[in-house]
């Protein structure tokens, strides 16, 4: 895998494969697009921080290296591939997710979560949260939200193809955001449950 860096403020777009459609405020999915594996980070042209990140990658077994780590292969199969990518703007952040070669015809849930991927799938911590819920809050509708985490659900096609995009009007702690986890299910939102979307079946590595 390699790292690159590119001037800031190309289009998030460009991570779609070419056979996708335009890029949808819709976090369904609705959009497909194609991954082709090969990460990259993009930051400023003197080396600050980066106003664009970016992962591409196939999913694998979990290894100590692995980009994109699968846990159930049947959902997330192994050589099945991702695209994501961070580009901030202002006070705002949009995120992109782009899967292909998944189960066909399936919902998903994903989130960003706060730590790196692992041997284990809790091993990637809970949801990042711009206003951090108290422990006994987590699944508080207040603190579980689309608007106060990075929800990125979506519904692959009969290729087992989809994307889904969000925007948020803040931009994450440095350091605080470090993978895509997807989840078995769309997120629920109802009190008590709310961000809960069942097992985690993959994770993504995405270092913020």
């Amino acid at each position: 895998m390699s790292v690159t860096r590119t001037i800031a403020g190309i289009a998030v777009c460009a991570l779609l494969a070419a056979g996708s459609t335009a890029c949808s405020g819709d976090q369904d999915g609705d959009d497909q697009g194609a991954a082709d594996p090969s990460p990259s980070l993009d930051g400023s042209p003197d080396g600050g921080e980066p106003d664009r990140v970016s992962v591409e990658a196939e999913f694998a077994p979990y290894s100590p290296d692995a980009e994109a780590v699968t846990y159930d292969d049947q959902a997330v199969p192994e050589g099945a591939s991702v695209e994501a990518s961070a580009t901030r703007n202002g006070a705002e952040t949009e995120f992109v997710l782009a899967v292909n070669g998944l189960e066909p015809d399936r919902e998903f849930g994903a989130h960003l979560h706060t730590e790196p991927c692992g041997e284990n799938p809790d091993d990637s911590g809970p949801h990042y949260q711009d206003e951090p819920a108290a422990e006994d809050a987590a699944n508080d509708p207040e603190y579980a939200n689309d608007d106060n985490e990075v929800w990125l659900d979506f519904t692959t096609d009969a290729e087992g193809t989809a994307t889904a995009d969000t925007d948020v009007d803040w931009q994450v702690r440095p350091g605080e955001g470090n993978s895509i986890v997807i989840h078995e299910h769309h997120t629920m939102t109802e009190e008590g449950h709310a961000g809960e979307a069942g097992d985690r079946l993959a994770c993504v590595n995405f270092p913020m």
